[in-house]
């Protein structure tokens, strides 16, 4: 290389120098130097950020899609945004889930009806009358099953004591009567026969014991397995509380010379630790004045196959007064006539069962009374008739009624008689 050509090198390489050591000097773009920050506040760094929108300061960015996710998935549909409600009342769920779970207000009942659950502690549920004591509505009512064929049987004991009797047929067009027992009680109850089908329903609506004497033999074992067995009294199970009276007809039988009373059944729960106040799960309804809608019924006639019954309205004393194939069917306690506040016809579906009984004739076929679900009932009160349904949706429930428009029906205050009729029954005969 020449001496020229060295010169001119040297000069190349100063100035490519000079251009570095400018662009040194300079700094780089977009980052200040220490030495030139200042310290003092400028207007900008005082200057407040432009407020966001309501739904913009409280709203997380939204992500940007993956471009790939978006069009070969569908994107999900975000939940409504929830209205916040400034309020010091009860949070909308809770309030909601107290209107499903409250049951409809009860309609109230007319001024002076008693029932179905609001009786006062001194009323009796199944009369809707006052106790003379209120101490005796502490004690279990008691279902008695009493003979009412063949006719020698006749006057029966106590049944005018009894608060409720139901009367049903047996077997073979033949008659019998369970009495339940609860405000009152009765020195002698009989003559005592045998349970029916009917008594597996009657004690457990009342939440009572149950006296008889015996069961043909399908239905005892089914007795031995109730859940309310504790409450049954029979000599059918080695139980006391019965004796045999000697008969003042010679030609009555031995079935027709079982009695007992309601002091010593009741001192039998008392032993058990069961002559306690009963629980009710439903209950009927009491007026003193009868509602509206009642026709005149001054006689009710009742022809059942084995034995006809009539019911006679003696107005100045507000009862129906019964006569048994025309004749006065009394109480031999006190030789009255039976008579009662109520008479209520209950229409129900009777079967025919392979339990073999023999009141009337040897293999008469035991009947299953369906009194569950509903059916037609025929209410007799104050010298009226009513007609309407009977209700019972549940083996712990007791009988019930309302009219036709399906109104409450209710009873009068006083004892009743339940006439047990077959569906279509077309012997029930009034007169006005």
């Amino acid at each position: 290389m020449g001496r020229k050509q060295r010169i001119w090198l040297v000069m190349l390489l100063c100035f490519m120098a000079l251009v570095l050591a400018a662009c040194t000097a300079a700094g780089e773009p977009g980052v200040a130097d220490p030495a030139n920050i200042s310290t003092a506040p400028t207007a900008e760094a005082t200057t407040e950020a432009p407020a966001l929108d309501a739904a913009e300061s409280t709203q997380p960015p939204q992500p940007i899609p993956d471009p790939e996710q978006a069009t070969n998935e569908p994107s999900p549909t975000p939940p409504p945004e929830a209205t916040v409600t400034n309020t010091t009342t009860s949070e909308p769920e809770a309030q909601l889930e107290a209107d499903a779970e409250a049951e409809p207000e009860a309609t109230p009942l007319p001024a002076g009806w008693l029932g179905p659950l609001n009786f006062p502690s001194d009323v009796n549920p199944l009369t809707g009358e006052t106790a003379e004591d209120p101490a005796l509505l502490e004690r279990r009512p008691i279902a008695i099953k009493v003979s009412n064929y063949p006719e020698l049987v006749r006057p029966q004991a106590g049944l005018n004591n009894a608060d409720l009797v139901f009367e049903h047929y047996a077997e073979g067009g033949a008659t019998r009567f369970t009495a339940v027992f609860y405000s009152k009680d009765a020195h002698t109850v009989g003559s005592v026969r045998s349970a029916r089908i009917i008594d597996f329903e009657i004690p457990v609506m009342y939440d009572a014991a149950f006296g008889y004497s015996g069961a043909a033999g399908a239905n005892k074992e089914r007795f031995a397995v109730v859940d309310w067995y504790d409450r049954i009294i029979s000599p059918d199970f080695g139980h006391g509380g019965f004796y045999r009276a000697e008969p003042e007809d010679a030609d009555t039988d031995f079935w027709h010379t079982m009695f007992t009373d309601t002091y010593r059944l009741r001192d039998i729960l008392q032993e058990r630790g069961l002559d306690v106040a009963p629980v009710y799960q439903n209950g009927m309804v009491f007026s003193e004045d009868p509602p509206p809608g009642g026709t005149p019924a001054k006689q009710i006639e009742i022809g059942y196959r084995g034995n006809y019954v009539t019911w006679w309205y003696d107005s100045s004393l507000g009862r129906y007064f019964r006569w048994n194939d025309g004749e006065r069917h009394n109480d031999a306690n006190r030789g009255e006539q039976l008579n009662f506040k109520n008479i209520v016809v209950i229409s129900a579906e009777h079967v025919d069962t392979a339990i073999p009984e023999t009141e009337v004739r040897q293999g008469a076929p035991s009947i299953e009374i369906q009194i569950w679900g509903e059916g037609p009932a025929t209410i007799f009160r104050n010298g009226q008739r009513f007609e309407g349904s009977w209700l019972r949706n549940d083996p712990k429930d007791m009988l019930t009624f309302t009219d036709l428009e399906g109104n409450i029906l209710p009873l009068s205050q006083g004892n009743t008689w339940f006439q047990l009729v077959p569906l279509g029954f077309d012997k029930l005969y009034v007169t006005s």
